[in-house]
């Protein structure tokens, strides 16, 4: 298997996967991302593996070594691209603000992950990594995969946006005629990347047949 080269360590993105449904959103992402030659920090929840057992035919490991084995190898990443953290690693780099990631998303979030930021609980490390870019002003993204929202989520929601967060509901656009679930799917990871500001040829643009 022949690997791309290892990427910068300025371009490091963290990716958590919580326990809403729509994981699969998270691991074309993941696709995306590591084919872009980005370097990722990833962080399950355990939620999030049941999830995935649930809504994919993927057999993932438990472990997060093994975690990171299984998504390298499926994406031809090099080894140097993935990290895993359980969301109980306090250790992980991305619990301090010190760590070289430029941009965090929450991909799907769950309403109960979206409150935790909210109220800046940091009660485990996805909710911590997301304090840490809170507080030093990098890029948060999350992904409610809610239905309907509450006027708790939609307050939480408004908090968060008011921060300086960007709140990205799952929502795909139909005007590019989606023919199957991976079209709906890449509509909505095109725009994940479009804000990450990662070159993607997912989805042409509105206005245009063709990528440009």
């Amino acid at each position: 298997m022949i690997h791309q080269a290892p990427p910068s360590n300025h371009d490091t993105i963290i990716l958590a996967f919580t326990g809403a449904s729509g994981v699969v959103y998270g691991v074309r992402l993941l696709e995306c991302l590591l084919k872009a030659q980005r370097r990722v920090y990833l962080v399950f929840s355990k939620a999030a593996q049941m999830v995935f057992a649930t809504e994919t035919a993927l057999d993932l490991p438990a472990r997060p070594q093994d975690i990171k084995t299984f998504f390298a190898e499926r994406f031809a990443a090099h080894p140097e691209q993935l990290a895993v953290f359980s969301r109980d690693d306090w250790m992980a780099p991305i619990a301090s603000g010190s760590h070289s990631a430029r941009a965090m998303v929450v991909c799907p979030c769950t309403s109960g992950t979206l409150a935790g930021i909210a109220a800046g609980v940091s009660d485990n490390l996805i909710e911590r990594a997301a304090d840490v870019m809170l507080k030093e002003q990098r890029q948060l993204i999350l992904v409610p995969r809610e239905m309907p929202f509450s006027a708790i989520h939609l307050e939480n929601m408004l908090k968060l946006a008011r921060l300086g967060v960007t709140i990205m509901p799952p929502n795909p656009g139909f005007y590019q005629r989606p023919k199957s679930i991976d079209d709906l799917v890449d509509f909505v990871v095109a725009r994940l990347l479009d804000h990450l500001q990662v070159p993607q040829q997912l989805v042409p643009r509105w206005g245009q047949t063709t990528f440009s």
